[in-house]
């Protein structure tokens, strides 16, 4: 761990395809706060890791975006999930994939980077990992998610259900950084679906120089490269942070999709772009006071 230098910077989002004309004031409240919340463990010490895991949990467990509690269920009737988190100081991660009835899918990832010797683990394997340490459990699947199996597709607007992933890039006072994604994945999916989120420099990245979390058309950001390739652009090629985001959501619009992406780096810069119409989005440092919005212009 580096020493303390007493700069930090925190960036959270709520998904991209935030649609206009809808009010999403009770999200930015709540985005708000758990920023405030952010911003007070960082300031107090905690690790940019443990920052962004506790920051992405409240995301969860909230019901308000297609994550955790939010999420609504595969063509299976069940709920799958997919999260991932990184340490930028250790390069150590973890993901779980198609994961199902977890209250916090994000600390199942926790515990693959912690406690496995694997990155990634996925469906059964996942729960039973799961299981093996003690992680919260949905007691009553029926009754706890807010759109609950067999919803249909005519009972909500599928295209704004279509990106409501949550994240969280992190620089701490000791200088490291690191992200946390977590999703529901798309509306009405088929079994077993999976996007961008869990995979490890697709839909989360974080090293010594950058931290990134992804949110949009999964399919997309994988066929682009993603948070990587953000990450790649930023410090091998020259480019400036937003200039490398927007040539990596450019390709993604090139295929036929969209979505967001927020990013710290190393020296606090933060930043957060998106194509879609909107992206539930704040952010806060220890040079900048808390900033929440959806639609303000990006570029």
């Amino acid at each position: 761990m580096a020493d303390k230098h007493n700069k930090f910077s925190l960036a959270i989002h709520g998904g991209a395809g935030a649609k206009l004309g809808e009010d999403y004031s009770i999200v930015e409240q709540h985005l708000k706060q758990l920023t405030e919340d952010g911003k007070a463990l960082l300031k107090a010490g905690s690790t940019a890791v443990d920052a962004v895991e506790h920051l992405v949990r409240q995301l969860e467990v909230s019901g308000l975006y297609v994550a955790g509690k939010g999420s609504a269920a595969a063509s299976n009737g069940c709920v799958e999930l997919d999260a991932s988190i990184m340490d930028g100081a250790t390069r150590n991660a973890g993901s779980v994939a198609a994961v199902r009835d977890l209250v916090y899918p994000i600390s199942a990832a926790r515990a693959v980077m912690d406690k496995s010797p694997s990155v990634m683990l996925a469906g059964e394997g996942a729960n039973a990992f799961a299981n093996d340490h003690g992680l919260d459990l949905v007691a009553n699947p029926d009754s706890y998610y807010v759109m609950p199996p067999g919803v249909s597709e005519d009972d909500v607007a599928v295209k704004e259900m279509q990106h409501g992933t949550v994240g969280a890039v992190a620089l701490d006072v000791h200088g490291n950084l690191a992200a946390a994604t977590s999703t529901g994945g798309v509306f009405g999916k088929p079994a077993g679906r999976v996007g961008d989120t869990p995979i490890i420099g697709v839909g989360t990245w974080a090293d010594e120089e950058i931290a990134i979390s992804c949110t949009g058309t999964g399919e997309y950001f994988i066929r682009t490269g993603g948070a990587l390739t953000v990450a790649n652009r930023f410090k091998l090629a020259g480019d400036t942070l937003e200039q490398a985001m927007w040539s990596m959501l450019d390709d993604v619009k090139s295929l036929g999709g969209d979505g967001g992406l927020i990013a710290v780096t190393k020296s606090g810069e933060i930043a957060m772009t998106y194509n879609s119409d909107g992206m539930k989005r704040a952010s806060v440092s220890s040079e900048q006071p808390v900033s929440v919005t959806t639609f303000a212009p990006c570029r």
